[in-house]
C-alpha cells in the first residue's frame, strides 16, 4: 500500500489530503480544510497548526508528502523568497526531507533544496495540480476552481495542462486568475453602487460585508460552509449577514427591509459572477483554439453557483461538477487532492 499526503498551503486555508492506494487504485482519502489567515494568526504558528491538523489522519508515516503553496503571497512575508523558504523550513520539522516533494509550475515535483533554488517555480504552483487532475478526467476540458478567495481558470488541451501564464501576474493578465472568491471578497472589490428604493446608490469602501454574507443570504452555501472570520467579528447566522450587507450603504436593519437587503444581494452577486465571465473572456482571447466546446469542469466552494452560471453564460454547454465524481471534501480542496494522487503516480515510477 502506498501512503501519499498532498499539501496545499494557503494564505487562508491548510487543505491536506491523505490518499493511500495499492497497485490498481485507490483505497482510502480522507480530506481536511483548515482555515488559518497566516497574516492574522503569524508565521510562527504556522508550525503548531500544522501538527495539531496533522494529527487528526488515520496514519502517521507517508511515503510521499507532495507540497504546494500559495501563503507566499501573503504580505506576512516581504517578498516570495521568504515565504517559499519558511514554508519549507517548516515542513522539514514534520516530515523527513526525503519525502518532501515541491511542485513547480511546470508539473515537476522538486526535492526541498531543488524548491528553495527555483522558490518562483514552486511558487502559486497550485494550479498546475488541478490542471494535471482534469488531464486524467478528458484530453481537452477547462476547469474553474472557485475557492474563498481567488478563481482558477485552467485548460487542458490534447492532454496537456496548458496555460500562458506561469506566476500570478501572468495569470491575471490571461484570465487565468480571477482574484474574486465564494467567501472574503470585500463586496467593495464587486460594486461601487447597489440597487435601493429604484435608484443606485454608491457604496461604503469600508470592509463591512464579504462574498460569503451574500452568497449564505441567497442559499448558496450553509453556515457549516461559512468557515472564514466575519468581517465584524460577530456570527455567521442569517440576520447577521443581512446586517453586514446593510451596512454597505450605511445603514441597519431598522433602516433597511429584508427585501431590500435580499436585492442588494441578488446585485452583487450578479456582478461576481460577471467577474468571473471577464476572467473568462479574456482567457478565450488569449488563446488560439476553440475551448467552448471542451468539456467544463467546476471545482471548489464557489464552482456549482458562479462557475456554473459564469460558463453558462458564455456558451459552455458540457459542464459536470467533480464533487459529483470525488465528493466535495476533495472538490473544494482540489490541488491538495490532486497532488496526493500525483504523488501516488510518482512514487510508483520511482522517480
Amino acid at each position: 500500500m502506498i501512503h501519499s499526503l498532498g499539501l496545499d498551503i494557503g494564505g487562508a486555508n491548510l487543505k491536506i489530503s491523505y490518499v493511500s492506494s495499492d497497485e490498481k487504485k485507490i483505497k482510502y482519502k480522507k480530506i481536511i480544510t483548515r482555515y488559518f489567515p497566516i497574516w492574522r494568526r503569524g508565521k510562527n504558528r504556522l508550525l503548531p497548526t500544522l501538527r495539531e491538523t496533522l494529527s487528526y489522519l488515520p496514519f502517521k508515516k507517508y511515503d510521499i508528502i507532495a507540497v504546494t503553496m500559495t501563503a507566499e503571497l501573503s504580505d506576512i512575508y516581504f517578498d516570495k523568497k521568504e515565504g517559499v523558504n519558511h514554508i519549507l523550513d517548516t515542513l522539514v520539522k514534520i516530515f523527513p526531507e526525503d519525502a518532501i516533494k515541491v511542485l513547480n509550475v511546470r508539473g515537476e515535483l522538486l526535492p526541498v533544496d531543488d524548491a528553495r533554488r527555483k522558490y518562483i517555480e514552486v511558487a502559486s504552483a497550485n494550479w498546475y495540480a488541478t490542471g494535471w487532475f482534469t488531464s486524467k478526467l478528458a484530453k481537452n476540458a477547462i476547469i474553474i476552481d472557485i475557492g474563498s478567495t481567488t478563481t482558477s481558470i485552467i485548460v487542458v488541451h490534447n492532454g496537456i495542462v496548458y496555460a500562458k501564464g506561469l506566476n500570478d501576474l501572468e495569470k491575471l493578465r490571461y484570465g487565468e486568475l480571477v482574484y474574486t472568491g465564494a467567501l472574503r471578497t470585500n463586496l467593495a472589490a464587486i460594486v461601487h453602487e447597489v440597487p435601493y428604493k429604484d435608484e443606485m446608490i454608491p457604496i461604503s469602501s469600508e470592509y463591512f460585508a464579504q462574498s460569503a454574507d451574500i452568497n449564505l443570504i441567497l442559499g448558496n452555501i450553509s453556515e457549516e460552509q461559512y468557515i472564514v472570520d466575519t468581517p465584524d467579528g460577530r456570527g455567521t447566522s442569517y440576520e447577521e449577514c443581512l446586517a453586514r450587507i446593510a451596512r454597505v450603504i450605511c445603514g441597519d436593519l431598522n433602516i433597511l427591509t429584508e427585501e431590500d437587503i435580499i436585492e442588494i444581494a441578488k446585485y452583487i452577486y450578479n456582478q461576481q459572477v460577471k467577474q468571473v465571465i471577464k476572467g473568462l473572456e479574456r482567457l478565450i482571447r488569449n488563446i488560439t483554439f476553440n475551448i467552448k466546446e471542451y468539456k467544463a469542469y467546476l471545482a471548489g466552494i464557489g464552482g456549482s453557483f458562479l462557475g456554473r452560471e459564469a460558463l453558462e453564460k458564455v456558451g459552455f454547454k458540457n459542464i459536470y461538477e467533480l464533487e459529483r465524481y470525488i465528493g466535495y471534501d476533495a472538490s473544494a480542496a482540489l490541488p491538495s487532492y490532486a497532488l496526493a494522487v500525483m504523488g501516488i503516480e510518482y512514487y510508483k515510477k520511482g522517480v
